[in-house]
């Protein structure tokens, strides 16, 4: 079952005001980390399968695995240009 995807809403304006290009690849990036959470991602600091990153070529996305509720929260973008 995929997981699902939720935003803070300060995340969410700077996805939407992306260029597409980089916006697109950030979208499909978290449409993989709704089917393979662990896989699609790599760790945030400490490995505790939590707190992790989405990392494109010009986005770095912060999010938040919840396990029992299997959501996925985007807690930060940050678009590197």
């Amino acid at each position: 079952m995929p997981y699902l995807l939720k935003y803070d809403p300060a995340a969410e304006a700077v996805h939407d005001a992306m260029p597409a290009e980089a916006s697109e690849r950030l979208t499909l990036a978290l449409a993989d980390v709704c089917h393979d959470p662990l896989g699609a991602s790599v760790p945030y600091g400490e490995d505790d399968g939590v707190v992790r990153m989405v990392l494109t070529d010009h986005v770095l996305a912060v999010i938040l695995l919840g396990e029992t509720l299997k959501t996925v929260t985007v807690l930060q973008i940050t678009y590197l240009g």
